[in-house]
């Protein structure tokens, strides 16, 4: 990386950087608990993570963080993993994010877009009424702190008045999207065994109407330890025997009843996929997500209550639980339930206009979209009131920079931001008081050490390294599900860096202080942000009598897109003809998610393992990036060599 100073594509103007929260922030931490007053974001960033304790005692009050009981200490453990914060502390996260519904009960908490794109809006004071009914009947189920509620829903209101009335009663939230198999929602589901199934009759996507009546049947034929099922008639059907109707359930006028819980009682569990095993069930705490959010969205991408905040994402992504959590700022947030293209490649710009968002949030992927299929949302629609466009999901490409910045606005904020499942949160991202570079994520993000480590642990400056974070950060998982001595938790980040958080990212930390990313340094497939296990698509594939042996790799490419091709070792007298790659698409389709029906099923004499019998992803990926075979790979570690070079081939002949 050069460390000369490119002149940045965007600068925020004096007022601009004035009227930011961030700023506020500072001038008032100065004066409260000794932040330096002077040297802007990367003086304020410096003092968050050499004064850790203090920082996070600085949000706490700056958003006004209700202790139900006071905590004897803001970290009683710093010590990764196992850090513990704010012990003795109890609080509720629900009760804070329906806030606003005390002085705005008539403004929209929510607007709910389908594909006709016209925005529904629901008030403040009828989630707080809907949560409340709905959290006094899991009560009345017997729903009690600790016990799991699941969701296999789309991103509709439903949703959101479910984890919320969940987390008020101090119950674990968990969800799916409908878009999931049987079988991958069943790998993740059966790990926490949930004790309410929250469920819709279909969904609609791409002008079609999907009906899963029969996924729902076998979900609740395989998860034993149900108590309830609850029906929503997304496509208006008539509840299956046995099971609760929403709309009975939501109809009390109640004042919600918030259960105070400790700190770090679980919230909910989000699913990272490995590359063997099953997906990693992550649990984060109702206060560590509570304050990491509350920074993230109230300072970082600048949030509160004049702003509506609207995110591309669904319920099996964890955009989705950092997008509800726009509530925490009393900000508007817009739902959308439909694919990202319908009924054409502008949709979100769309309704970006129809709700009048602030912060408009999407994948790289749909920004390179747009620029192939030569959309001009500024040309087109009536942009104006958007302030940032925020891209995640995979590094957003210069290209799609400099297409944002002339195809929307010359004075936009654009924030690439990277984080993970694993933490729900940003590592680096938006600050609204930096200038932004082509192709640069602005600044690691407040109380975030952000080092880039070469293989011996030493940080590198303007040199690709692996993301580590040094320091706890609230919303790192408290725990895994079913694991019951932390080993899965540890081998996850901790075996690389004892003590410090490696999370799976190849870095450059430049010498102005912004973050490049060039994709995962791991075998996680990551489409649209959503993360599936190589070890979901291998279960699935060799289920197929035809297939011997597969391989799958994703790889970043360099104009923003993502190439995943399956690789299959044939069984004897079978023949990749279009009849098999009919059966592994649908295989993949229905499942495990149609996000990763691979983009190419490549015929391969052989899949090459480590000794003790493992396929090896990771140096396989390397050498379809171009990596000579003698750096990507150990030799004395293949069980045969010689199958190396089809791959080595096959690189050559992409570049």
């Amino acid at each position: 990386m050069p460390t000369v100073n490119p002149e940045p594509l965007w600068r925020p103007d004096p007022q601009r950087i004035a009227r930011a929260q961030i700023t506020k922030f500072q001038t008032w931490a100065a004066e409260q608990h000794g932040a330096p007053s002077h040297g802007g974001y990367p003086a304020l960033h410096r003092w968050s993570v050499d004064e850790l304790e203090t920082f996070w005692a600085a949000v706490t009050q700056w958003f006004d963080v209700q202790f139900s009981t006071p905590y004897a200490r803001v970290l009683g453990d710093r010590s990764m993993p196992g850090a513990r914060w704010f012990p003795g502390a109890t609080l509720n996260y629900a009760e804070h994010a329906l806030r606003a519904a005390a002085t705005r009960p008539a403004e929209p908490a929510l607007l709910y877009v389908d594909e006709t794109h016209e925005p529904t809006p629901v008030t403040w004071s009828e989630l707080r009424r809907q949560v409340g009914s709905l959290a006094g009947e899991l009560r009345a189920l017997g729903v009690r702190p600790g016990d799991r509620v699941s969701g296999y829903l789309p991103n509709i209101p439903q949703a959101v008045v479910a984890l919320l009335a969940t987390a008020a009663v101090g119950g674990v939230w968990t969800s799916c999207a409908p878009d999931f198999g049987a079988r991958s929602v069943l790998d993740r589901f059966q790990q926490v065994e949930p004790v309410v199934l929250f469920t819709v009759d279909g969904y609609r996507y791409g002008g079609k109407e999907h009906d899963r009546r029969d996924v729902v049947a076998e979900l609740r034929a395989e998860l034993p330890t149900l108590r309830a099922v609850v029906h929503i008639p997304v496509l208006g059907t008539e509840p299956p025997q046995g099971a609760l109707d929403w709309a009975a359930l939501t109809a009390a006028d109640e004042e919600p009843l918030f259960e105070q819980v400790p700190f770090d009682h679980p919230l909910w569990v989000l699913y990272s996929s490995g590359t063997t095993g099953l997906p990693k069930a992550i649990v984060q705490s109702q206060g560590g997500i509570l304050v990491e959010h509350l920074k993230q969205l109230g300072l970082h991408c600048d949030l509160g209550p004049e702003d509506r905040f609207f995110w591309y994402t669904s319920t099996g992504w964890m955009m989705w639980n950092f997008l509800v959590s726009g509530l925490l700022t009393g900000t508007t947030i817009v739902l959308y339930d439909g694919s990202p293209g319908h009924p054409d490649t502008g949709a979100q710009w769309r309704i970006a206009e129809r709700t009048g968002a602030t912060l408009y949030g999407t994948s790289a992927a749909y920004v390179m979209a747009c620029r192939k299929a030569e959309v001009h949302p500024a040309r087109d629609f009536d942009l104006s009131k958007v302030q940032c466009v925020a891209t995640t999901g995979s590094p957003l490409p210069p290209d799609g920079f400099r297409w944002l910045h002339d195809e929307v606005r010359d004075d936009l904020w654009i924030a690439s931001v990277s984080g993970g499942t694993d933490v729900c949160s940003c590592f680096a991202g938006a600050v609204p008081t930096l200038p932004v570079h082509t192709g640069e994520l602005q600044a690691p993000g407040l109380g975030t050490d952000l080092q880039s480590w070469d293989a011996n642990g030493r940080p590198v400056i303007d040199e690709v390294g692996e993301l580590v974070v040094t320091n706890p950060m609230p919303s790192m998982p408290v725990r895994f599900w079913n694991d019951p001595d932390g080993s899965r938790y540890h081998d996850s980040y901790f075996d690389t860096y004892p003590g410090v958080w490696r999370h799976g990212d190849w870095i450059t930390i430049t010498s102005r202080g912004s973050v490049v990313i060039h994709g995962r340094s791991d075998s996680t497939l990551n489409r649209q942000g959503v993360r599936m296990g190589s070890a979901d698509i291998y279960e699935v594939v060799e289920r197929l009598p035809e297939i011997r042996e597969s391989l799958v790799i994703g790889i970043e490419q360099p104009d923003g897109g993502y190439w995943m091709p399956l690789f299959v070792h044939l069984a004897p007298g079978a023949a990749l003809d279009e009849a098999l790659l009919g059966r592994i698409q649908q295989s993949i389709r229905e499942q495990l998610s149609p996000r990763h029906v691979p983009d190419e099923v490549i015929e391969v004499p052989g899949v090459p393992h480590t000794l003790t019998g493992k396929r090896i992803e990771v140096p396989i990926k390397r050498l379809l990036q171009g990596t000579p075979l003698e750096k990507a790979v150990n030799p004395g570690s293949i069980d045969n060599l010689g199958l190396l070079h089809f791959y080595e081939d096959l690189a050559r002949k992409r570049s």
